[in-house]
């Protein structure tokens, strides 16, 4: 059992909530039994470490099962040093350590995606993770991170896709244009999502949404830039009826695909 909160390994864990530790090491950190579930089930061979109270595994005696399956050691601690290596105040008893793994943009356009979200200059953790979240529930093809958004294995990201960052491919890129050029190469059609569009109800009568669609998301305070919108084919913005002076980024990045996701699926069913 590891029992000191100041030993090199566990100090090593620790830092992966460091930016520049997790680009050193291509690792990053898990919290929290639905995370390492959800990793443990869907992508076994980038766990690294699982660490653990006996506590927590015999709470979550089906974590113990899943590793053992995928043959992954439970290594147990105390709860001090669980804590110490943690992120979060209250990290549940378990945490792992994994190996990052990015797809290439080229990989993802190649598989004749259907839906797919561009996250340009997204910085919020919380909003990223969530973006990732609803793509993966509306059956979405994979997510693509451009410009200087936030890091996909940043914990507080991690945590708040709750599991869906291994359920679909995430590629990293620098270069917006190329990616958006790759996405029309693979027959979507780019949609911004930005108050200065066109009504989104426009866009679902005429079964534009219908279409296969990459739906391209700016930064939370700036929206897109014109640069980037003049790469869009088109701009669709959702309508407010109350008196709310706009959506939050995640929640309207969440309607935009599932609007995507009805027109595509009750296209299919016609």
């Amino acid at each position: 059992m590891l029992e000191n909160p100041r030993s090199p390994r566990v100090r090593a864990v620790a830092k992966l909530t460091k930016r520049s530790a997790r680009h050193e090491t291509g690792l990053f950190l898990l919290e929290g039994p639905q995370a390492v579930r959800e990793a443990l089930t869907y992508r076994p061979e980038a766990i690294v470490e699982f660490f653990a109270t006996p506590t927590a595994i015999e709470r979550h005696g089906e974590l113990r099962e899943l590793a053992a399956a995928a043959g992954v050691e439970v290594e147990y601690t105390t709860e001090a040093v669980l804590d110490a290596m943690a992120d979060t105040v209250t990290p549940q008893g378990v945490v792992a350590v994994a190996r990052q793994f990015p797809v290439s943009i080229r990989e993802i356009f190649g598989t004749s995606p259907r839906l797919i979200a561009v996250c340009e200059e997204v910085r919020d953790p919380g909003n990223l993770g969530t973006i990732i979240r609803a793509a993966d529930a509306a059956g979405a093809d994979a997510v693509v991170l451009t410009g200087r958004t936030v890091d996909p294995y940043n914990p507080k990201v991690v945590r708040a896709t709750t599991g869906s960052l291994f359920h679909l491919p995430i590629a990293l890129t620098t270069d917006l244009a190329e990616a958006l050029e790759l996405a029309r190469g693979a027959g979507l059609r780019v949609i911004a999502a930005d108050v200065k569009g066109d009504d989104l109800l426009k866009a679902r009568d005429q079964g534009i949404l219908a279409e296969p669609t990459a739906w391209l998301f700016g930064n939370e305070a700036r929206g897109l830039e014109d640069s980037a919108l003049t790469l869009a084919d088109l701009a669709l913005r959702l309508p407010i009826y109350g008196r709310a002076e706009s959506l939050n980024l995640a929640t309207a990045a969440s309607v935009c695909l599932y609007e995507s996701a009805f027109a595509q699926r009750s296209s299919d069913s016609r």
